[in-house]
Parts: C-alpha cells; structure tokens; sequence
C-alpha cells in the first residue's frame, strides 16, 4: 500500500499506522446502515407492509382456524373440542346460541344467576368438554335444566360448548363457587 494511504499517529511515545478499511467492507457496512433505516421505515414508521410479527401472528390465526375446522368436522372428542375454542367463528355462533338460550339461567357473561357461575374453576357435573355436552344435551330436569339436544341439534349444542369452554377460568364476578374444582 502506498504512503499516501496511510494515516500515522504518534501518542504517548507509541507510533501507530492504519491502514484504510477495504473498500468492499466500507460498502457492506453502509449498505446495511441504508436496509436497516429503510426496513424500520418500511415496516415500524409507514407500516407500509405488515411487520414480521403481524405476518406470523396472522399465520398462526390461519393455521388455528384451519385446525378448528378440521376438528369440527372430526367425531366430537374432549380434544377437537377444545381445538374448536380457537376458531372464532365458532365461538362467535355458540355465543349467539348461548344468549339466546342460556343467558336467562346463566346470565350474558356465564357469571351465573339461577344457573352455576360458567366461568369460575367449580364445576358440578364435570368440566370435560363432553361433560358438558352431555349437560347441555340431556339437561338436569331435578335442578331445573331442560335437556337442549332435541331443540337445538348437534351442530348447535356443540357451538354453545365451545362457547362455554371459551369462558373457563375467565372468572367474572357472580354467582358463588359450586360443585368442585376442576384443575387444568
């Protein structure tokens, strides 16, 4: 390398010669300053296109409600039940059902009023999702719930299960704790 190219410093007694960075490490290393300003403008500043996080996120979502669907069209199991609770649209409809029917007994949230509180960690009659088929299904004619099967059909009262087993644990304010607890 030529003199000219050299930088030297003399400090404390101490002589020093650099050398200039190459010039294709220079380039890389501006190259990478320039994407970087350019990917959080692009993606944390305009959100001009949908970060990676969103994108994964939105994956996911997909990927569950694909599973739900499949799960729905399966033989109902305590499993493909609980696979249904993260698919929205399904959750959505049993809450429909479940404020159309069920509210009355067990108020809009699942908080209890004649009914048991839905949401709590007590359950009187099992907590499995089938349990909870079976009790919406067949009913309780000696504490005063009809059975639903007939009236509602399969596809309904599997709808208002999901939707039951989406209020586990959200432990709104209600009714008193009955029945037993149920560990996750």
């Amino acid at each position: 390398m030529s003199e000219k190219n050299r930088v030297h410093h003399v400090y404390d007694g101490i002589e020093e010669e650099d050398n200039r960075l190459p010039n294709w490490w220079v380039a890389i290393l501006l190259g990478t300053i320039v994407f970087s300003f350019g990917y959080w403008f692009v993606y944390e500043t305009t959100q001009t296109l949908a970060s990676p996080l969103v994108a994964y996120e939105a994956e996911k979502s997909v990927i569950a409600a694909a599973q739900a669907k499949l799960a729905a069209d399966m033989p109902m199991s305590n499993e493909s039940l609980w696979a249904m609770t993260k698919d929205a649209d399904i959750v959505a409809k049993g809450k429909q059902v479940f404020a159309s029917i069920c509210a009355s007994c067990h108020a809009n949230e699942g908080q209890g009023s004649i009914g048991p509180n839905l949401t709590d960690k007590y359950w009187i009659y099992g907590a499995n999702p089938m349990d909870i088929i079976a009790a919406v299904t067949n009913g309780f004619a000696d504490k005063g719930m009809e059975a639903w099967g007939q009236r509602l059909g399969p596809e309904r009262v599997k709808q208002v299960t999901v939707f039951v087993l989406s209020l586990r644990n959200t432990n709104k304010p209600g009714k008193e704790p009955q029945g037993d607890i149920i560990a996750e």
